[in-house]
């Protein structure tokens, strides 16, 4: 069974091409022709395609012959809709895929989403599910509404007749990080003892291994058309930072930026971040999540895909076992 995969390099890519390769199956990856690292596909059985998620024609010749897609490949960002590259890749690469699919007669498309598709900002003492509204309005980030209307892209596929079924994660991390995510960047400056404080806040964390397998599980248990939720536990910056300490033998920050001095200061980062270049990771739109509902529910997918992710310690310590496996600490 040939099965394609897009954004297959990322951090959940590279854990789910893994597990899909240990069930025995024939993987073909679309590689971006401008990914300047894609070593988490380094030594793995995998057909290599480059493509554009912009470019319906490269979907097609990816796609054909495959009898299941996993669409990951998106453009994740917290510094705003960057002159239009967010939402065209969002939404109009998530309609080009689904339209991809549909003319290659892709037998099951999984599409992945995001929690922050869903409004997580407003009725925090409303428990958040897959009947959350999606994210809209203004003041709304850029990648949030660009992932709530993504999905309306498969979903207009699927009326077409598309077998399509749509899985959010929360904030994921974990190993197999090779591009380091912002979240890694913060576990390598928390074991090297170079992030100098946090911010108060939190959210929910699940590890990239299970939203990989729970991806996997929808594939073949999901309901078409419908959406999952795969999440995991909540957990504020401090005690994340506080138990990360346990198994990297570093001590966790003193200082945590209280909410209101890290929003308020979190303009001007934004803007020394554009001048030089260097990646900001607390800026307006990521502080946004870091207040967002702290009852995220994934009970449906529980229910009826057998989600269950791991407990928060074990991944914590995994991802610090990895990247000193690799040399990174």
């Amino acid at each position: 069974m040939l099965t394609v995969v897009t954004g297959a390099t990322g951090h959940i890519g590279g854990n789910l091409v893994r597990m899909l390769l240990a069930e025995g199956r024939q993987v073909r990856c679309l590689v971006w022709e401008h990914d300047d690292n894609t070593a988490a596909l380094d030594g793995l059985d995998v057909e290599r395609v480059c493509g554009d998620v912009r470019d319906l024609d490269s979907l097609k010749r990816a796609f054909s012959g495959a009898d299941v897609v996993y669409h990951l490949a998106s453009r994740i960002s917290i510094v705003g809709p960057e002159g239009g590259l967010v939402r065209a890749i969002n939404v109009g690469g998530a309609a080009n895929v689904a339209e991809a699919c549909l003319q290659c007669g892709v037998r099951r498309l999984v599409h992945f989403s995001s929690i922050h598709a869903r409004n997580i900002n407003t009725d925090l003492d409303r428990p958040v599910d897959e009947t959350r509204e999606r994210s809209s309005g203004r003041g709304t980030p850029a990648y949030d509404i660009s992932k709530g209307d993504g999905e309306l892209e498969i979903l207009k596929a699927v009326g077409r007749g598309l077998d399509a079924v749509i899985v959010c994660p929360t904030g994921v991390i974990g190993p197999l990080d090779w591009k380091k995510s912002r979240m890694g960047t913060v576990f390598l400056g928390l074991a090297t003892g170079k992030l100098p404080g946090g911010v108060h806040g939190g959210f929910d964390w699940v590890d990239a291994r299970d939203v990989a397998a729970g991806a996997i599980a929808a594939e073949t248990r999901g309901r078409t058309g419908e959406l999952y939720l795969l999440g995991g536990h909540y957990t504020t910056f401090k005690e994340l930072a506080s138990r990360f300490e346990k198994v990297s033998g570093r001590p966790a920050p003193k200082f945590m930026c209280p909410m209101w001095l890290a929003r308020a200061v979190a303009p001007a980062a934004l803007l020394v971040s554009r001048i030089t270049g260097l990646p900001a990771l607390f800026t307006p739109e990521s502080l946004n999540a870091l207040r967002a509902n702290s009852d995220i529910r994934h009970d449906k997918a529980a229910r009826e895909l057998g989600f269950n992710p791991r407990p928060l310690d074990e991944f914590l310590k995994d991802i610090h076992d990895w990247f000193k496996e690799v040399g990174m600490i």
